[in-house]
């Protein structure tokens, strides 16, 4: 059986028997964790091994675990830095920076394989512009050229550990106010001006960088009225075509207020789908997820099949291996002095 194009979100810390019968539905294709699935590292990895347990091929577990404010495990978990500590070391020096922003992504990483996590919805590629809170210091910095070099390296760390990235929130988040999650943003600029800055981190790693990418619930008014996730032009005249990106594409949360554009979460679900997405999130809203299993009528991709299989985990080490390799210890330690505490007021779990 091969994967759908669904993944959902589920409850609690244990499956129960309805979600492993739904899960196990020709039309789902992962899984993604949130922190009420998470009590502490022995219970997660049993949660994963009895998610893969499931069905073959497995199903694609996944996690926003970014570092910062966005960071689903913590407690046995290390603390990973903002995104933007990065960039506020690349200002004093570049290289280190490189080095640090490479450690980052592999701590991260190995320790969601060794929890039995195939991916993370990371890194962020939107631009800190100072203008959206909800990315805030979720951005490596303001500059394109910076946020490209930091997502490298990144990303590179990821591989190290057997992670693909997922680039977000295509073509940009970082220059509208408004936060999808409760609102539909309007971007309004040129898309001359979008080529220039926002796009430029997605085009530059879109090659051979990333596994996935994930379009943002925003509206550009420059190519079309839809939100870019909901967007043919988005996806497949300017992501596919122009950007020559052949990994997967995730659509964001489509119970987010900004996705209501597109109908009810079935019609939402269609609507993404037949823009090109690969694969729908339905993360916080049980009902919705299985009104969307039964309702969406989809066959097997051999094409999608293909992309997925990029993002399970490869190789995984113990927790326990971790505590006696001398190298990640010092890895730990040295993303430490980056760290600072959530922001008040913006650890929101449903962040995306």
């Amino acid at each position: 059986m091969s994967l759908g194009p669904i993944m959902a979100g589920i409850a609690g810390s244990e499956l129960d028997r309805v979600e492993s019968e739904v899960l196990r539905h020709p039309c789902v294709g992962g899984v993604i964790l949130f922190s009420r699935n998470y009590r502490c590292r022995k219970q997660l990895r049993a949660l994963c091994d009895a998610i893969h347990a499931l069905r073959q091929p497995p199903l694609l577990i996944a996690v926003d675990h970014e570092g910062g404010r966005v960071q689903r495990f913590r407690d046995g978990f290390s603390a990973l830095p903002a995104a933007a500590q990065y960039g506020i070391l690349h200002d004093r020096d570049p290289g280190m920076a490189r080095r640090a922003a490479r450690t980052g992504g592999w701590v991260m990483a190995v320790e969601l394989r060794a929890a039995g996590v195939d991916f993370s919805f990371a890194p962020v590629l939107d631009l800190g512009r100072g203008v959206s809170t909800v990315i805030g210091d979720r951005a490596f910095h303001h500059a394109p050229d910076v946020v490209t070099t930091l997502a490298r390296a990144f990303l590179a760390g990821m591989r190290d550990a057997g992670v693909g990235g997922v680039g977000k929130h295509f073509p940009g988040h970082g220059g509208v106010s408004a936060d999808s999650h409760h609102a539909l943003p309007v971007d309004r600029r040129s898309y001359e001006d979008l080529r220039l800055s926002d796009l430029v981190p997605f085009e530059r790693l879109a090659a051979s960088d990333l596994a996935g990418i994930m379009p943002a619930h925003i509206v550009f008014e420059c190519l079309d009225a839809r939100p870019a996730g909901f967007s043919r032009r988005w996806i497949g005249d300017v992501l596919r075509d122009e950007l020559g990106f052949q990994g997967i594409v995730f659509s964001d949360d489509l119970d987010m207020a900004a996705a209501a554009v597109g109908g009810d979460h079935v019609d939402r679900a269609r609507a993404a789908l037949d823009a090109g997405c690969d694969m729908v999130l339905v993360c916080n809203d049980w009902p919705a997820a299985v009104a969307v299993v039964e309702g969406l009528k989809t066959g097997p991709d051999p094409v999608r099949a293909a992309r997925m299989a990029r993002l399970h985990g490869r190789s995984a080490t113990s927790f326990e291996q971790l505590a006696s390799d001398a190298v990640y210890r010092s890895a730990v330690a040295g993303l430490s002095s980056l760290v600072r505490g959530p922001e008040l007021g913006l650890g929101d779990d449903r962040l995306a």
